[in-house]
């Protein structure tokens, strides 16, 4: 693999090559550069999640309902180090089944980790901490990819490292979607990929190769099977145009399977767990397989963005964790006259021929314009029921075109670099001109505060352990309304208990195992419904009481036996004096206001 301007070979170091990265040394000493490249790094994550860090009692405004689980499966992972639970199934959510974390966000190589944190300063700290840091970490990681390996100086490689880190699909995804901004072991399976061709290495970079896998593997899967893709493409390309580089196949292909195999012997118990064990579903639901990528959207401006605000971003996305393909129109039209420019380059055609392909497959399987139907099918459609593919969300392609960006941008600032040294007489104009461009393309997309709300703190009834004496026995806690994708605070609380108190249901990937689903296997956000968790959802959301009938009351009976349930507690939240008069109405029995919480011992009933 080359840089734009012949740099480095795959497998060497930018230093070895005339005019790496011990160039900066004209300019300031080598390591200033670093330190400052890392510093600001630092004050760039700590920009993003500020509100979140300057009041403790403030959470993600646009996405409760993940960090709620994140801060679960953050002491889910300290649970596993204190406690040896078991790493991949959990039947502290989802009482009387399991959740299985392998097929959800376990996030386990970043929760275990973390563990001292989060038993000594609480799981949304250690929350807030894998956000903050994995933004910072995927920044440094990118750039000393970049200074050290694919380009020849630090400017360009701190430029493309920090749109890899903050860019705006990565800052939509700062919104309590920690394990996706923490990519920060992408750069090092690309280093250790280069590495492959390196004569007489081949076991050992084979199994250096497989470590870091298996380290992504346990942070996010999907975005390891889109860089596994992505790096497939690029190689497969430099491999049929440079015929130097098919000189190293023998080493590559050995250090790749040493590589396949000792991941796939580490791997192989999780993602048999994953897709064969409890709690293992069949792909996600044509639904959430329809949230693709608006064709309009990568023109607009995000809303994190500074040039952004909801008005520019609506029907555009989804949601606003989910704005993966906002550029905006002046850097798309940059990066189709750098992509021109250094057409000569392998390297650079086939990153825009990548880019190209994952935006076609982000358009999923109809391509939507400004939020409109337009009757064009899109690739996805022929790909979308394929094995594993039906586990991905098509707009999350788009996310995989950000470091793609900020790879042309640091090849295209490092070639200008080489202009201005090659031409002294016009290195001011070369230098005005191209930061002119730059700052037009970039200064609109500068991230900004994440929103943030403040949240309502654990009821001490649950930060008492006043629950305890009621789920004696193995019962389980049910909350008002039973938690989903929606209202998922119990999570929350059950994280402030170190997952001591068992919820029924939870916010979660599970199987629709019903019977007559019209998807049966596929993903839910929950447990499949029940009919009381049905009505109170009901209840939550039209804040009206439907008629209790004797059948409604049976049903009550049931399912509060099925969940195991001891307790019943309804914490502060909207129409909550309708769900307290319907699980009266419901049970006969009258609650009581303790610790924040109204409460009703249902043990007589499920006795």
């Amino acid at each position: 693999m080359t840089t734009p301007d012949s740099g480095p070979p795959a497998g060497g170091s930018a230093a070895e090559a005339p005019g790496g990265p011990e160039r900066g040394g004209r300019f300031g000493n080598g390591r200033r550069i670093d330190a400052f490249a890392v510093l600001s790094f630092v004050a760039l994550g700590f920009w993003v999640t500020a509100r979140l860090w300057l009041d403790p009692r403030n959470g993600v405004r646009d996405n409760r309902s993940d960090q709620a689980q994140f801060e679960w499966m953050m002491a889910h992972g300290a649970r596993v180090v204190t406690h040896f639970a078991y790493p991949f199934t959990s039947d502290r959510m989802n009482v009387p089944d399991v959740v299985n974390l392998m097929a959800n966000t376990s996030v386990l190589s970043v929760s275990l980790p973390l563990t001292p944190i989060t038993v000594f300063f609480g799981p949304r700290t250690s929350f807030l901490l894998f956000l903050t840091f994995g933004m910072i970490a995927t920044g440094v990681a990118w750039y000393f990819l970049f200074s050290r390996v694919l380009v020849r100086s630090r400017g360009p490689a701190w430029l493309g490292a920090a749109f890899c880190a903050f860019a705006p699909a990565m800052v939509s995804h700062a919104n309590a979607h920690p394990n996706i901004v923490s990519q920060f072991v992408v750069p090092l399976i690309i280093w250790r990929t280069l590495r492959l061709g390196e004569p007489g290495r081949w076991l050992r970079n084979g199994v250096l190769l497989a470590l870091v896998i298996v380290w992504q593997a346990f942070l996010n899967l999907e975005v390891l099977f889109m860089t596994a893709i992505g790096l497939g493409v690029i190689v497969a390309t430099l491999a049929v145009g440079r015929r130097e580089l098919r000189q190293r196949a023998r080493p590559f292909l050995a250090g790749l399977g040493v590589a396949a195999v000792v991941a796939g012997v580490l791997l192989a118990y999780p993602l048999h767990v994953q897709f064969f064990g409890p709690g293992a579903y069949q792909g996600l639901s044509r639904l959430i397989r329809g949230y693709s990528s608006d064709l309009g959207s990568f023109v607009a401006y995000s809303r994190e963005s500074l040039a952004g605000s909801a008005r520019t971003a609506v029907g555009l996305a989804k949601n606003p964790t989910e704005e993966n393909s906002f550029f905006g129109w002046p850097l798309v039209v940059l990066l189709v006259a750098l992509v021109w420019w250094l057409r000569r380059n392998l390297l650079v055609v086939g990153l825009a021929a990548l880019g190209l392909l994952f935006a076609v497959l982000s358009l999923g399987r109809e391509v939507i314009f400004e939020g409109r139907e337009t009757g064009v099918p899109g690739l996805w459609a022929l790909l979308e029921d394929l094995p594993i593919l039906h586990s991905v969300v098509p707009t999350r392609w788009a996310l995989a075109i950000t470091p793609i960006v900020g790879l042309l941008l640091a090849f295209g600032a490092d070639r200008i670099r080489t202009l201005a040294v090659r031409h002294p007489v016009a290195r001011p104009q070369i230098r005005f001109a191209a930061v002119t461009v730059f700052a037009m393309a970039l200064l609109p997309i500068l991230p900004t505060p994440l929103p943030a709300t403040r949240f309502d703190p654990v009821p001490r009834f649950v930060t008492s352990g006043a629950w305890r004496p009621y789920v004696a026995g193995d019962r389980s806690v049910v909350t008002l309304p039973l938690p989903d994708t929606n209202y998922a605070e119990p999570l929350r609380w059950a994280a402030a208990t170190r997952l001591d108190m068992r919820l029924a249901r939870g916010y979660f990937l599970g199987p629709d195992d019903r019977p007559h689903a019209e998807e049966r296997g596929a993903a839910l956000f929950t447990a499949p419904p029940r009919p009381t968790s049905s009505f109170f959802t009901i209840v939550r959301r039209t804040g009206a009481v439907p008629p209790i009938t004797p059948q409604a009351r049976v049903n009550a009976v049931d399912d509060l036996r099925y969940w195991r349930a001891g307790v019943v507690i309804l914490g502060p939240q909207w129409n909550a004096d309708a769900l307290r008069r319907a699980m009266t109405q419901l049970t006969g029995i009258e609650p009581f206001f303790s610790g924040g919480v109204w409460v009703w011992d249902v043990r007589p009933l499920t006795d």
